[in-house]
């Protein structure tokens, strides 16, 4: 099995060996941080759990840290900005640093923080066609301006860890992945034109460059799943902590036994909850399921609908976005999830198995974290049709428990997050 990330890992420059977790830039001696802003005491309530958050990352007493958010973009709410969400919340009055801002595609919890975006958000209709503005992105980021600081967390995936830190202060930098695009995955981005790849190589490699020297502007690293971690120290000569993201445990739940009586004979479907994205792999699914006959729904949309409905059968059906109360309920009754690409941690999968139904997964990348295999799901280890067809029948063969695939998905509760987080600010700190 070839991966074309394994197959164009640079080995790291020299600049950037160094593995110490924490940058040598400004440490604050313990017990003598600036005063804070004067909502610590209520977020550091919030971090611990506890009405005495001393034991946490400090005293508030003795240290009051102000807070910065940055973020690479705006424009809906996926897995990336449920986890801003939950720092919103533990930060609330901590201002924000994005490229561009959709207000309508973002949750209160976000909008309720003062945005400062980038000149891109005045670019006429760049909500729906801000991808092509990627080679724009490294310099927009740089012309912000970041207010006085203590702390700046970025929850990054392009180009916010390259948001010019305040003079003095500290930087986290949540990893969701090293730019998939710049590293490793150009294909599955830019599709197999030679043409195209040749034109684009020089960009790609000053974006890697950008990239890579960037990495020195981050304190400490913290990645959301080992797959991750292991990037980072490839790419980026960098270690780096490592905390899973949050699944809401209290929504994504299992059905009510009254419901799940009455629907049960319902749930005869397969399930991909997915971007419909070429690296989603979402046609390797569709190609076996035209030959299984069974039942599948997919839902989402992205650049691939026309051609994915294009190839499908008829028992396969395409249910465009819903929310996540329609969601839940096709969770909840379906046969099984089928996800079939290559994940840096992947939120769904933690989410079905939070309502009690398994999972078919490519056996590589973040779902090695998520899933059991044999307990919570089955894995298949090559990305061919044959592979899948025979990980979805074993599946279907299999008497699964409910209990013990939800329990599985309560190691990603939000506490756990917020509790390794806070771990991390503290190392981050000097703490």
């Amino acid at each position: 099995m070839t991966h074309v990330a394994a197959a164009l890992t640079p080995r790291p420059p020299e600049e950037s060996t160094n593995q110490n977790i924490l940058r040598t830039r400004k440490y604050y001696p313990k017990n003598t941080f600036p005063r804070f802003a004067d909502n610590s005491q209520e977020v550091m309530t919030t971090l611990s759990g506890q009405s005495n958050p001393s034991s946490v990352v400090c005293h508030p007493s003795s240290a009051r840290w102000q807070v910065i958010l940055a973020h690479d973009w705006l424009t809906g709410m996926r897995g990336g900005e449920r986890v801003l969400e939950v720092l919103c919340r533990l930060f609330p009055r901590a201002p924000l640093y994005t490229l561009l801002h959709n207000p309508e595609a973002i949750s209160a919890d976000i909008n309720a923080h003062k945005v400062t975006t980038s000149w891109l958000q005045y670019v006429p209709f760049i909500r729906k066609n801000y991808r092509y503005f990627l080679p724009f992105f490294p310099g927009a980021i740089e012309r912000l301006r970041a207010a006085s600081a203590d702390l700046l967390i970025s929850t990054s995936h392009c180009v916010a860890k390259g948001l010019p830190p305040p003079p003095g202060a500290r930087h986290l930098c949540y990893c969701f992945t090293p730019m998939r695009y710049a590293w490793g995955f150009y294909e599955e981005y830019f599709g197999r034109n030679p043409l195209k790849k040749k034109a684009l190589q020089p960009f790609l490699n000053r974006l890697r460059d950008w990239d890579r020297r960037t990495n020195d502007r981050v304190d400490l690293f913290v990645a959301l799943s080992r797959h991750v971690q292991r990037r980072i120290r490839s790419f980026y000569g960098r270690d780096a902590d490592v905390v899973y993201p949050p699944v809401n445990l209290s929504f994504w739940t299992p059905a009510p036994e009254a419901a799940d009586n009455a629907q049960r004979s319902d749930g005869a479907y397969d399930l991909i909850v997915s971007a419909l994205a070429p690296y989603k792999k979402i046609d390797l699914a569709v190609r076996a399921y035209n030959r299984l006959g069974f039942p599948l729904k997919i839902v989402g949309a992205g650049t691939e609908y026309q051609r994915l409905r294009r190839i499908a059968r008829e028992h396969i059906q395409f249910l465009g976005r819903l929310d996540d109360e329609q969601i839940r309920n096709l969770y909840r009754y379906c046969r099984a999830l089928v996800f079939p690409g290559e994940e840096d941690f992947g939120i769904v999968p933690v989410e079905v198995q939070a309502c009690g139904r398994p999972v078919v997964a490519f056996g590589y990348g973040g779902a090695l974290e998520t899933v059991v295999d044999g307990q919570t799901g089955v894995f298949f280890q090559t990305q061919t049709e044959g592979d899948l067809l025979e990980a979805v029948e074993q599946a279907a063969a299999t008497r699964w428990n409910p209990a013990t695939i939800r329990a599985n998905a309560m190691r990603f509760s939000e506490e756990n997050f917020i509790s390794g987080l806070t771990a991390s600010i503290a190392r981050c700190m000097g703490t």
